[in-house]
């Protein structure tokens, strides 16, 4: 059954987006696109998936260059990646990890799923807004009029679309309100039994993966039902296949890149690298705030040839937690200066996973494109987020602000 939750919301994602280039104003639609694409790291990998082909034909389909659009998006899920206004998966392998390496220091101390929360919420927003500035006067102008042969799509829906996003809708609001009864009641299970409480210390952010998980499964079931899709099992085996259609090329990249970082790491340079860095900041004696800038450029030059976010923090953390926290640095802070190094270079490196399908996705639209049509179109992206992320990084650390909840 979670197979059918997960086969579907490519389709319930596909027809949102569709059904908000054709509602929203012509101005908004970069906003949305990025927007969707920074909190899609909710779904897993259905932004790679499906909101880059679909943001080329959203602009196709309103008269705007497709790469553009192309661009736009990849720059919102691969170089916005670990932040977002929810609770998302990777948050509980990530805070697990410093968990484990704060305990090396302070065995009672603990920082919460939520311990970056009001940093991540600012910067989906900060982060929306330049990414849309930058595709809007920058990227789109440089790159002109298109004047291929793709042809665009319609981006009208279909009575069965509109009739599983009705579904979905429904579906959705039946969960909240499920949850809301196991939450809102005084003494309700997902509170504190000693305090009351439903933020910090309770059951019900204890469980928030279990719960945003019962939230796709639940609305992309719904979907799946009201748009037709899902009538028997054979439905949901077909959709999960036509999930991985077409990706014999992209296996075959992830099994050479999965060799070559198995072999880095056997040598342990990784590791050997992160300690000599470690012992070189130590020794520089910085306050807390270069600290952070120094571990954020650290872990940047590294995520070039490390893209994968959880393998990296395995590798800094026990190193970079415990170090920072003697020098009186947050581990909260810690986490959330690797937030930032860990996204903007993923959208130029060759080795993130997905590099070779955002090539494919451009040559749809320009014959001739390859791996440097991309790196060219996502140089200022990478540039500009970086130093507004870092800046506000700064800011944050500078003023004192609350990294999160709990």
């Amino acid at each position: 059954m979670v197979g059918v939750g997960v086969a579907e919301a490519s389709g319930l994602v596909n027809a949102l987006i569709r059904k908000l280039v054709v509602v929203s104003p012509p101005w908004a639609l970069t906003y949305i696109l990025v927007c969707v694409g920074i909190v899609s790291s909710l779904a897993a990998d259905a932004g790679y998936l499906v909101l880059i082909p679909l943001a080329g034909a959203a602009f196709i389909s309103v008269g705007r260059h497709p790469l553009a659009g192309l661009a736009a998006a990849f720059a919102a899920v691969a170089g916005v990646f670990l932040v977002n206004v929810f609770i998302v998966p990777i948050d509980g392998i990530l805070v697990g990890i410093t968990n484990d390496a704060i305990h090396i220091v302070d065995a009672n101390k603990n920082v919460s799923l939520t311990s970056n929360f009001w940093f991540s919420a600012a910067s989906v927003v900060i982060m929306t807004v330049v990414v849309a500035l930058i595709t809007d006067k920058i990227v789109e102008p440089h790159l002109g009029k298109y004047t291929g042969d793709e042809v665009a799509e319609s981006a009208e829906m279909t009575a069965e679309e509109t009739r599983g996003l009705s579904f979905a809708f429904w579906g959705l609001i039946g969960v909240v309100a499920f949850l809301a009864l196991l939450t809102a009641p005084e003494g309700a299970p997902l509170r504190n039994p000693t305090t009351g409480a439903i933020i910090g210390d309770s059951p019900f952010m204890s469980s928030l993966i279990v719960s945003i998980a019962l939230l796709f499964f639940t609305t992309g079931t719904a979907y799946g039902i009201g748009a037709g899709t899902i009538k028997n099992t054979n439905d949901v085996v077909n959709a999960m296949i036509k999930a991985i259609q077409g990706l014999g090329g992209l296996i075959f990249l992830l099994l050479i890149i999965s060799q070559f970082l198995a072999y880095f790491n056997y040598t342990n340079m990784t590791t050997l690298a992160a300690l000599s860095l470690a012992d070189l900041l130590k020794q520089m004696n910085l306050d807390a705030l270069w600290l952070l800038l120094g571990f954020v450029v650290v872990v940047m030059l590294l995520d070039l040839i490390i893209t994968g976010a959880v393998p990296k923090w395995a590798l800094f953390a026990p190193v970079f937690v415990p170090l920072l926290m003697r020098l009186n640095v947050p581990p909260d802070a810690v986490l959330a200066a690797y937030r930032v190094g860990d996204s903007p270079m993923n959208a130029i490196t060759p080795l993130n996973a997905y590099f070779a399908m955002i090539v494919v996705f451009c040559q749809k639209y320009e014959k001739d494109a390859g791996v440097g049509t991309v790196v060219a179109l996502m140089l200022p992206y990478v540039g500009i987020i970086a130093g507004v992320w870092i800046v506000l990084l700064a800011i944050w650390q500078i003023l004192g602000l609350p990294w999160g909840v709990g």
